[in-house]
């Protein structure tokens, strides 16, 4: 009777996981061929053609490039960092976030060996080489050097006329039943790209 409880356990755990997995958002950086109806299509960057399907009332964001001032102790950020020659993050980007984006830190795939940190920036220190970030999320905290090289961003919205052929985009879909659901897309503009 035992092992059978934890038989049950076990399996229900791993259908709770396992939907939990299938919920994962998938990643799509790449390049817009066209927009037909809600269906974006897009040439990733391995050059691979997707369909990206737009819920109808899906937001449509542009990047904008800003200065480290537009973020104060308290702001939601998300930051793309590397390790530095000591071992100490280094930010390459810091951008705005969202209070729907969940909080995390962990590996990140827009710049090689690259880390992403959402998180609330709990203090703001000068320190050799720059500026160090305190940033506090819910499994814990992490120090993030920012220097002369960081670059900011924040975003204005959109509308669906920014899908335009040759603009890049960023967006976290969906798979669901085989297609790639979107509610958010953010585009490139005036030569800015997603910085995420």
């Amino acid at each position: 009777m035992k092992f059978m409880s934890k038989l049950l356990i076990g399996l229900v755990s791993l259908a709770v996981f396992g939907a939990a997995f299938g919920q994962a958002p998938v990643r799509v950086r790449g390049t817009i061929t066209a927009l037909n109806g809600d269906v974006l299509s897009v040439k990733d960057r391995g050059g691979k053609a997707l369909e990206i399907h737009l819920a109808p009332d899906a937001q449509i964001v542009t990047p904008k490039k800003v200065s480290a001032d537009e973020f104060k102790e308290g702001s939601y950020v998300g930051v793309t960092s590397i390790q530095g020659p000591g071992g100490q993050l280094v930010a390459k980007r810091v951008h705005a976030l969202g209070p729907q984006v969940p909080q995390m830190h962990g590996d990140w795939d827009s710049i090689p060996h690259s880390k992403m940190t959402n998180a609330n920036i709990a203090g703001i220190a000068k320190v050799k080489g720059g500026t160090e970030l305190t940033m506090k999320y819910k499994d814990g905290e992490q120090k993030i050097l920012t220097n002369a090289k960081t670059e900011y961003y924040n975003f204005d919205k959109g509308s669906r006329d920014d899908l335009k052929p040759g603009a890049h985009i960023f967006t976290g879909a969906q798979n669901k039943e085989g297609q790639l659901v979107t509610g958010r897309v953010v585009v490139s503009k005036n030569g800015v790209n997603p910085p995420q």
